[in-house]
């Protein structure tokens, strides 16, 4: 699991909010916004490279930029990762999926041929075991390719976990630009509409290769 500190609570600026939070019942906070990925779609495919992948490294980089989508509750407290790694599900042969875990850390150019082969590895003996102490440091990563979308409602555990979740539909054209339906859910005890804004920057400059 990646190195992680505890944050000091009692001097945590959003204690108030924190506590408010964790008592709702259903205590996320969501929203999903069409991305231009114009640029990007072209380079991807001038190049080659896998798309899902490609923008997987571009949305984990973005993620991991921001303090509170790298920080978990523990217990009546929070931690927080140095890094976060991605989980995704892969399709199998017989219909079924197995999880995929990455290391987004690594350059881009090293990224892609890793994750191919551990794509690969899990699309053929994969399975749904996930190492419990590892699960904390995830950022949950999927993919709908089959639609477009405006809105976008996920399954979560009972009790609920601070993982953020990054999902990505179909792209589209709009205006003579390609844009791609982008949802982001976090726990709202951690993070606020404010850092859901600061991903989607990080994610256009990312994308733009700033």
């Amino acid at each position: 699991m990646p190195d992680f500190h505890r944050i000091d609570m009692e001097h945590f600026a959003r204690k108030e909010h924190f506590d408010y939070f964790r008592s709702l019942a259903y205590p996320y906070l969501g929203v999903t916004v069409n991305v231009d990925i114009t640029d990007f779609l072209g380079e991807t495919k001038k190049m080659g490279r896998p798309f899902f992948l490609s923008f997987l490294w571009h949305a984990a980089k973005s993620a991991n930029a921001i303090p509170e989508f790298r920080q978990r509750i523990d217990g009546d407290g929070i931690i927080e990762f140095s890094k976060c790694m991605t989980s995704h599900t892969v399709a199998k042969a017989d219909g079924t999926y197995s999880y995929c875990s990455l290391d987004p850390e690594k350059s881009f150019e090293d990224f892609l041929p890793y994750a191919e082969a551990r794509q690969n590895q899990a699309a053929e003996g994969g399975d749904l075991a996930e190492n419990p102490e590892e699960l904390p440091s995830y950022f949950f990563i999927s993919t709908l390719p089959w639609f477009s979308y405006t809105s976008f409602i996920q399954p979560v555990p009972l009790p609920a976990d601070s993982n953020p979740r990054i999902t990505w539909g179909r792209y589209f054209k709009n205006d003579g630009r390609i844009v791609m339906p982008v949802s982001v859910l976090v726990h709202h005890a951690l993070a606020d509409g404010r850092h859901l804004g600061d991903f989607y920057q990080n994610l256009e400059e990312s994308l733009r290769g700033e």
